[in-house]
């Protein structure tokens, strides 16, 4: 029986095994790297252990390092999460040499399934030679053959990109996965992202836990999932299961996996299996009422599962919330999470806590906020409440693009495909700010001043402010007065004026603000702004041409021949930035010749660093 787990992993899925093994009376142990040696999932295990590390990105690939923690803390058992080395055969086989429990599948299942080309193979699917491909293929789909999670991967409609899209995305699933490896697949325009949920134990028995949609994506990355996927015909949803069910018995599978496939024009394309957890696993557990963890803890304890699986019931939706810009190309976020919660009516699954920093080493996922509903008009109006009655005080993330996406006509309709967001983003991010969210945070701030205080010279002028709107930089002006009777502004009635709270009146209207300050920066009813100083500072003018990183991050490499007083083109990427274990193209902004050039492999940068400079051809 298992008394002890170490999980392989960090963050939001450290946490959540965490839980399950607490409840269950298990004891649990956690790696962290130098970068989170405060992070919420090093804190809440019973235990600890620190992995040294060249990068805080590499330490967790070290398999060698984690099984000497596991043996040093007293742990007789292994949890891989997902991502980093859960998927990896050697990282399995060493922790069973260890004498330790492997709570995954089989190694020989990890090396039949965990690399795509061998799965596509033994499932009777043969992916493109990356040698051969003409424009005929096109368009195709760049893979890591290691791994999962978006990483990795890249969509190509010109043949002249191919080579630099294999190298990006080599390099990309490298450094998040230790394997390189990458493959071609053809790439099907309109298609769903459907999965289907298994879990096997080492009698024979395998789970098919219904279907789950992923289809809402960015960067080939999972924003919204939910189960079971809507709009299936009842013969396509049976193939589906029974295909899954086929690829765990075709490899002798043990444990929880999901198998992966394209829906379009009704038919079902096998994408791949992946050997471990997925981050979507709580739609599956909400709508079957099953723990998949402590599924998982059993099987690897040699417990036979039930011989049918229980019933679904209802229908269950899940959110990332990201630390990110969907309007600026889903830029990623760091600063500090001050505040993060949500109504208790739906599930918080973070590995955050109030005042935790949200820094440039990892994914920029800070939650995952989960409702489950009899239907699934209820699932989708539960969740789009309560995370826009969510408090998220911190850097900007998606939660409005969540909210507005939960609530687009397409995808209630369902059926809504992986193009959902090319079609849709500017319409989910056009910025809709309240217009009177900086006159509340004007009159919180002023609350308890005197109405000689301030700094006017007549007492009857009105106070003026300046607020700068996340996230479209607009700048808004508020003017308020002190009067005998409080404070006072024109077209509204102030009812009341707290630092945490402000009530006005608007065309009969009551509505109430809640109000929280950080520094400069003032969150209204969620909308964040930051408060202008009456005399702004100067501001460095930067040279024309100049290119600064969007981000903080780390410059992963240069074009080939990259050099000052070389000539580039206008739109030609010349810097490639990873944070938070995506990669990011820095390219030139016109035709012209390269005068400067800062930025150098490894290099890390803060945002708005200055890393080179295109003088424009003015000929």
């Amino acid at each position: 029986m298992i008394t002890s787990v170490l999980v392989a992993n960090r963050g939001e899925i450290a946490c959540r095994v965490f839980r399950t093994c607490a409840e269950l009376g298990i004891r649990t142990v956690a790696v962290y790297s130098d970068a989170d040696e405060d992070a919420l999932h090093a804190r809440v295990a019973d235990a600890a252990v620190r992995l040294p590390g060249a990068s805080p990105a590499e330490t967790y690939l070290r398999g060698d390092l984690i099984v000497k923690a596991a043996l040093a803390a007293g742990a007789d058992a292994v949890h891989p999460g997902y991502g980093f080395l859960s998927e990896n055969a050697d990282f399995a086989r060493a922790v069973a040499d260890a004498g330790l429990t492997w709570i995954g599948p089989p190694p020989e299942a990890i090396e039949a399934m965990a690399s795509k080309t061998r799965a596509k193979e033994l499932m009777g699917v043969e992916p493109l030679k990356t040698g051969g491909i003409t424009a005929g293929d096109l368009p195709v789909l760049v893979k890591a053959a290691a791994g999962g999670g978006g990483r990795g991967m890249r969509v190509v409609r010109e043949l002249l990109d191919l080579d630099e899209q294999l190298a990006a995305a080599g390099a990309e699933a490298l450094s998040a996965f230790g394997d390189g490896e990458v493959f071609v697949e053809p790439y099907i325009e309109g298609g769903r992202h459907v999965e289907v949920q298994v879990m096997a134990d080492a009698y024979g028995t395998v789970w098919a836990l219904g279907t789950r949609d992923c289809s809402l994506q960015r960067r080939h990355q999972k924003v919204i999932e939910e189960a079971p996927a809507p709009g299936l015909t009842p013969e396509l949803e049976a193939s589906l299961r029974e295909m899954a069910v086929r690829a765990a018995r075709a490899t002798d599978y043990r444990g929880a996996g999901t198998v992966e496939f394209l829906v379009a024009d009704g038919k079902a394309h096998f994408l791949e299996m992946n050997t471990r957890l997925q981050v979507e696993h709580p739609v599956t557990e909400a709508v079957f009422g099953v723990d998949l963890v402590a599924l998982q803890l059993r099987v690897a304890e040699g417990e036979p599962l039930d011989e049918e699986p229980p019933v679904a019931r209802g229908h269950s939706v899940e959110a990332r919330l990201y630390a990110e810009d969907p309007a600026a190309g889903w830029a990623p976020q760091t600063g500090t999470l001050h505040r993060l919660s949500v109504p208790e009516a739906v599930r918080l699954d973070t590995g955050f806590t109030d005042g935790d920093p949200i820094g440039v080493h990892y994914d920029a996922m800070l939650a995952k906020v989960v409702a489950h509903a009899p239907t699934r008009a209820e699932a989708l109006r539960k969740l789009a409440g309560a995370l826009e009655r969510a408090v998220v005080h911190g850097p900007v993330t998606n939660r409005e693009l969540l909210v507005r996406s939960l609530r687009h006509d397409e995808f209630i309709a369902g059926g809504a495909d992986t193009g959902f967001y090319d079609r849709h983003l500017a319409a989910l991010t056009a910025s809709s700010p309240d217009p009177y969210a900086p006159l509340a945070a004007a009159l919180a701030d002023a609350h308890g001043r005197s109405r000689f205080g301030g700094w006017r010279n007549v007492a009857s002028q009105p106070q003026v402010k300046h607020y700068r709107t996340e996230p479209d930089g607009a700048e808004r002006e508020v003017r308020y007065r002190h009067t005998r009777d409080g404070l006072a502004a024109d077209g509204v009635r102030v009812v009341r004026a707290t630092p945490a709270l402000v009530v006005l009146e608007v065309d009969g209207v009551v509505r109430k603000f809640d109000v929280a300050a950080h520094g400069e920066r003032v969150y209204v009813n969620g909308a964040a702004l930051t408060a202008l100083p009456r005399l702004p500072e100067p501001v460095a003018r930067q040279e024309p041409g100049s290119l600064l990183a969007p981000m903080p991050g780390t410059v992963v490499r240069l074009a080939e021949g990259l050099a000052e007083g070389v000539t580039v083109a206008a739109g030609q990427p010349l810097i490639w930035l990873e944070a938070m274990k995506m990669e990011h193209r820095i390219t030139a902004p016109a035709s012209g010749t390269l005068t400067a050039l800062h930025a150098a492999p490894g290099r890390q940068v803060e945002v708005g660093a200055l890393l080179a400079v295109v003088q424009e051809d003015q000929s």
